[in-house]
């Protein structure tokens, strides 16, 4: 969890998780990988492909024998480059190949903010445009808001926490929080 304490408009957005996923070789040999790496878990019974615990940074990379990889767990944008860097040093030392430039992007991004207010989620859920809000307290004490643009996810609690999920980049995120605080504000 890392507070992007160099912008001051959003004092309390943390980055909760930064999901990356795509290809780092043509094939992995995930057997050899998980007998020969420190932290590497196969069990295919379970899941059809290797779990890398990584250390630095601390992050999972999940290895296929396609050669696709997902890597989870990065809180910071910095991590991003540092763990693909780190694995595929890893692998290139084991003797597998890697692609040069691994095919990766980022596919989602977790953050949370703060509001610091408590927040009426009865008459946000009928301020809001009904198509694209959800609030069942019964099953869920969130109110879920999907955005349009940004397509992303806004999951809305009564302590003025909200969850912003579905992100491809910390700009949308900020477009999302001004969308909601907007729409916040007018109550």
């Amino acid at each position: 969890m890392v507070a992007m304490n160099d912008d001051k408009k959003y004092p309390s957005l943390k980055i909760q998780n930064i999901v990356l996923a795509g290809r780092i070789a043509r094939s992995l040999d995930i057997e050899f990988i998980a007998d020969n790496l420190d932290g590497c878990v196969l069990s295919r019974e379970k899941f059809p492909g290797a779990v890398y615990h990584m250390k630095n940074p601390k992050t999972v990379a999940l290895l296929f024998e396609s050669g696709k990889i997902v890597l989870t767990g990065i809180t910071c944008m910095e991590d991003i480059q540092k763990g693909l860097d780190a694995l595929t040093c890893q692998l290139n030392r084991m003797g597998l190949r890697t692609l040069p430039v691994p095919d990766v992007s980022l596919t989602n991004m977790v953050c949370s903010y703060d509001t610091g207010s408590q927040i009426n989620l009865n008459k946000v859920m009928i301020m809001f445009n009904y198509e694209n809000v959800e609030y069942e307290p019964e099953q869920f004490p969130g109110l879920v808001y999907r955005l349009k643009e940004p397509k992303i996810v806004a999951l809305i609690f009564s302590s003025g926490k909200i969850i912003f999920t579905g992100a491809k980049n910390i700009d949308a995120v900020k477009t999302a929080i001004d969308i909601v605080i907007k729409h916040l504000d007018s109550l």
